[in-house]
């Protein structure tokens, strides 16, 4: 049996697009939301005057916010509470460091003002909090769009120097350098990827010295860093903009890739002129995650398609198109962020799915939704007009109080989520907890997704 359990809503109140759970043991139950919202000088309040009675003219402001979120198992109704948020420029993409530094988690922004932010992670009375660390602007007159650390993947070298690889919005691609003792942003090189906006750039996790970018001129890009500016391949393989692109922190030649085009392909970095496979989705392809400990699961968020969970075991080795488990789409939305915890699960004499009503568990928020949805490349308006209201969809089963109780989240070693050694005694590994969120509903989802 397969299916997705609803167990939370919660308004944020901005339109979210980038959502991430912290992969260091201890802090696994802490979940990172990032929103942008696009206000236009007519959306504001009335500005100043000049001496002839003209309005001075605003440029648009891209207006953002971190909200930081634990994890709670014993609230079954409520289990994501905010800890904390905090007033920023609007976020396009966020990830955690796979390492602490300097004995604290790291969480990297990629901003509307062109820079990169490192916050540092800190104990507080209550939970933890997020604080500024370091930030380093790109370029002048840019928006900061991804970024990827160069740690994914388990068995990190001493002597191997922790990386960041960013893109912008002109098409550039950003190799920074953070300083461990005192960990703080460095420019290493910059140089021209794509004629248009560089959606995404990726590490391999297996040999960091190699990128990917992806950009809205449709093309898919290796480079290798020790030489800038000089790409080992370009790909036209898919058909218009590429957006996602996550190197198999468990298989080491392995490519996921995403696109505007609808389509998910999965590759040998060995041959990149043809893919493994190639697999229909239905919706542009924003972001994809490769579980943390079951080497075959991709998530994808999928924009007005929703999010999916792709089977990929025959595609990696019988060349094959990658199985749909789940589709799931949210009325009103474009899902843009999607993320697997960390989390392990464990069922101890758990009832049967069908046992519990469809009316009890789920946290439904009163939700402003937008008239039309865009086109892929349209940035999200600041919308005041009407209401709507979430609401599950069929076969949408939500959490109960009664099932909580017979189930706990458990947070798993390093040992055993890194190389995905999950004794089955431990944690049953049909069950992975996992969050999305979208534009226009202004919405974090949380979800339980039951496998076989």
């Amino acid at each position: 049996m397969m299916g997705c359990f609803a167990l939370q809503t919660v308004d944020t109140e901005l339109t979210a697009d980038s959502v991430e759970w912290c992969p260091l043991q201890g802090c696994r139950h802490l979940l990172a939301c990032g929103t942008y919202q696009l206000r236009r000088p007519e959306d504001r309040p009335a500005g100043p005057q000049n001496k002839g009675g003209m309005e001075v003219k605003e440029p648009q402001v891209r207006l953002g916010r971190l909200f930081l979120y634990s994890f709670n198992d014993n609230n079954s109704i409520h289990p994501l509470v905010e800890v904390q948020r905090k007033d920023t420029s609007a976020i396009l993409d966020m990830k955690w460091c796979h390492i602490p530094v300097a004995g604290h988690a790291l969480l990297g922004l990629a901003d509307a003002s062109g820079s990169i932010q490192l916050l540092r992670l800190v104990e507080s009375e209550k939970s933890h909090v997020l604080e500024p660390l370091s930030s380093l602007a790109l370029e002048e007159q840019c928006l900061a769009l991804s970024l990827d650390w160069s740690t994914g993947k388990t068995g990190r070298a001493g002597d191997q120097p922790l990386k960041i690889i960013s893109s912008d919005s002109t098409g550039q691609l950003h190799l920074l350098m953070v300083n461990e003792t005192r960990p703080r942003l460095q420019k290493v090189a910059s140089w021209q990827a794509h004629q248009f906006e560089a959606w995404i750039a990726a590490f391999n996790y297996w040999h960091t010295e190699i990128v990917y970018s992806g950009g809205d001129d449709g093309l898919l890009r290796g480079w290798d860093t020790r030489v800038p500016g000089k790409f080992l391949f370009t790909s036209k393989r898919h058909t218009m903009g590429v957006c996602s692109i996550q190197s198999s922190p468990h298989r080491e030649h392995i490519l996921a890739t995403g696109s505007y085009d609808e389509h998910i392909l999965l590759w040998d970095t060995r041959n990149m002129k043809q893919p493994l496979a190639d697999t229909p989705v239905q919706g542009g392809v924003w972001r994809i995650k490769w579980h943390p400990f079951h080497h075959h699961l991709l998530l994808a968020a999928c924009m007005h398609s929703g999010f999916k969970i792709l089977n990929c075991q025959k595609a990696m080795e019988e060349r094959q198109e990658a199985t749909v488990l789940t589709s799931h789409t949210l009325p009103d939305s474009l899902v843009y962020g999607a993320d697997w915890s960390w989390l392990l699960f464990r069922s101890l004499q758990r009832a049967p799915s069908w046992s519990f009503p469809s009316n009890l568990g789920t946290k439904t928020v009163d939700l402003k939704g937008a008239s039309e949805l865009p086109t892929p490349c349209h940035e999200c308006i600041e919308d005041n007009d009407g209401e709507g209201h979430a609401r599950p969809q069929s076969g949408m089963k939500p959490l109960t109080e009664g099932m909580r109780k017979n189930g706990t989240w458990l947070q798993a070693t390093a040992a055993t989520t890194r190389d995905c050694g999950v004794n089955p005694e431990e944690a049953d590994s049909a069950f992975s907890l996992l969050a999305t969120c979208s534009f226009y509903d202004h919405a974090l989802h949380l979800w339980e997704w039951e496998g076989n």
